[in-house]
C-alpha cells in the first residue's frame, strides 16, 4: 500500500469510521469480513446507494450533521452526505478513500430543484478509491427507487472500473455530463465544502447550515406525479 493510500485511512472529525453506527453499518453491508476489497468496495457502494435515500430539501449542513455517524442515523442526504459516508465506510473496510467534487450538467433534479439551487448545472460530490494500486471513481448517490421515478437506470459498480456517471436515460437521451474541473479532498474541509456550496448554489440554503425544506425529490418525480 502506497503512502498516499495509508493516508486515505485515516479516521476524521467528519470521516469518523471508529464511531459505533459506522461500524454497524459496515458490519451490515460487509458481514463476512474475510471477502475481497473489491467485493467490500461492491457492497458497501450498494449500502450506500440504496440504504440512505437521496434527498436534497431540508438537510442538514452543519459540522455535527456532516459527520459520517450522523449521515448513517439520519439515513437521508444528497451526494455530500453520501460522499462522506462512503469514504467513511471503505477506510473502515481498509480501503483508502477520498472525496472529490466537480459540476455535472442536467443532473437528476426536479423542475423545483432546479430552480431553487439556480440552474442546471450543480455541484456533484463523489469518491475515488484505491483498489488492487487502482484508483477508480465511484458515485453511490442515488438510490434504486429515485432512479425509476427519474426514469434512469441504477448506475452499478462491479469493483473493477469507475462508476462515475449515468449518461443516458431510461429513453436513451442524454442524462448527465461532468463539465470543468474535478477537485480531490482527502478530507471533508468544512469550511471549503459549504463556501463552495454558498458561492454556487445560494438559493438552496435556507439558514447557514441547512438547505430549505418543504419539499421531496420522490414526490415532485415526473413518473410520481403522473408526467
Amino acid at each position: 500500500m502506497t503512502a498516499m493510500a495509508t493516508d486515505l485511512l485515516a479516521c476524521t472529525e467528519f470521516l469518523d469510521h471508529e464511531s459505533d453506527a459506522v461500524r454497524r453499518f459496515v458490519a451490515r453491508a460487509v458481514p463476512d469480513p474475510g471477502v475481497t476489497p473489491a467485493e467490500k468496495a461492491v457492497a458497501l457502494y450498494y449500502a450506500v446507494r440504496d440504504d440512505v435515500f437521496y434527498e436534497v430539501y431540508g438537510t442538514d449542513l452543519s459540522r455535527e450533521g456532516l459527520r459520517a455517524s450522523a449521515i448513517v442515523t439520519g439515513g437521508l442526504g444528497f451526494c455530500l452526505h453520501k460522499s462522506i459516508l462512503y469514504a467513511a465506510a471503505v477506510r473502515s473496510a481498509g480501503i483508502p478513500g477520498r472525496l472529490l467534487v466537480g459540476e455535472v450538467r442536467n443532473h437528476l433534479a426536479s423542475e423545483r430543484l432546479r430552480k431553487l439551487v439556480g440552474g442546471e448545472v450543480f455541484l456533484h460530490w463523489f469518491n475515488e478509491i484505491e483498489l488492487d494500486g487502482r484508483r477508480l471513481r465511484v458515485s453511490p448517490m442515488f438510490n434504486k427507487l429515485l432512479c425509476r421515478l427519474y426514469g434512469i437506470a441504477p448506475l452499478e459498480f462491479d469493483g473493477a472500473s469507475d462508476a462515475l456517471r449515468h449518461p443516458f436515460d431510461l429513453d436513451g437521451k442524454a442524462h448527465m455530463e461532468f463539465v470543468g474541473e474535478v477537485t480531490e479532498f482527502d478530507d471533508l474541509e468544512y469550511d471549503t465544502a459549504l463556501s463552495l456550496m454558498r458561492n454556487r448554489h445560494p438559493g438552496m440554503f435556507a439558514d447557514a447550515t441547512s438547505v430549505h425544506a418543504g419539499g421531496s425529490l420522490s414526490d415532485e418525480a415526473p413518473r410520481r406525479r403522473g408526467r
